[in-house]
């Protein structure tokens, strides 16, 4: 999946960025995973404590498109969970790995109720931002300071070829979720340092 950049560390504020979210390729390839992200894994997507709240006011608009099973998660364990280190999470379906909101389509792709309905106007709130960042970790290293990290994922090996084969950096992939996360001063200043990595490289 390329050369991995453990070495370069871009600063920006209080947010520290690995190398790797600028030299690493990146671009879903959803026709081949078919949204599986949503349905393997340990636990839930990370939330922000700002998103429960949205999360618990779209929950009428959302949910008759989730699955029964979906339901009865949120009805056992509310609309977020906490994971075995502590972070906040979305809920996950008893006995297995999918998110409480995914909607599993008869054709066995996954998608998110939350976003559905977000596109269809039916609600404001989109779905957790940690989903859109992916493969970019968000981690908390103090009070007022985070990381960037990049996560590599076996079901997304996919991914990594297409954005290479397309020459899609990550950051580049992920520029409106970013911009969505972090604001267009953190972007632009994450492009421009890309833009000197690169050339260097």
């Amino acid at each position: 999946m390329g050369q991995r950049n453990y070495d370069t560390i871009i600063e920006i504020g209080d947010i520290l960025v690995s190398g790797d979210v600028i030299t690493e390729y990146f671009a879903c390839d959803y026709a081949r995973c078919k949204g599986c992200c949503c349905i393997i894994g340990d636990s839930g997507a990370p939330l922000a404590e700002d998103e429960l709240q949205p999360l618990e006011d779209g929950y009428p608009a959302y949910s008759p498109l989730m699955s029964e099973e979906g339901k009865a998660a949120i009805a056992r364990t509310g609309f977020f969970d906490i994971d075995r280190d502590g972070d906040l999470v979305t809920p996950c379906v008893e006995g297995s790995g999918a998110c409480a909101y995914a909607r599993i389509e008869k054709d066995g792709n996954c998608l998110c109720a939350i976003e559905m309905t977000h596109l269809s106007g039916g609600c404001r709130f989109r779905k957790p931002v940690s989903c859109s960042l992916y493969p970019i970790r968000v981690s908390e290293l103090a009070p007022g300071r985070i990381a960037l990290n990049l996560h590599r994922w076996a079901i997304c090996r996919d991914a990594f070829e297409k954005g290479k084969k397309e020459g899609i950096r990550v950051y580049e992939f992920l520029r409106e979720p970013l911009i969505r996360r972090f604001g267009e001063d953190f972007y632009s200043a994450l492009s421009s340092a890309a833009s000197r990595l690169l050339a260097r490289s």
